[in-house]
């Protein structure tokens, strides 16, 4: 089960500035706040956690298993 995340705890998570994160947004590169109150927003922990890993798997270069072959072949 997700819950709710606050912009503060959504910067803590994913290093990015509140700019950034609403420039994304705008951008649809990034999740989307919901609606919690009449004044407030907040973001899925499960659709942050998700970006933070899509982040994660297109930084990998795609040769990683060649160059851990190259590392043991160093040592």
């Amino acid at each position: 089960m997700s819950k709710f995340l606050r912009l503060s705890s959504v910067i803590d998570q994913t290093g990015l500035s509140k700019s950034s994160i609403y420039k994304q947004i705008q951008k649809h590169t990034f999740p989307a706040q919901v609606h919690i109150g009449s004044r407030a927003v907040a973001w899925l922990q499960s659709d942050i956690e998700e970006w933070i890993l899509h982040r994660v798997k297109v930084s990998e270069p795609t040769d990683h298993a060649d160059k851990k072959t190259e590392l043991s072949d160093e040592v």
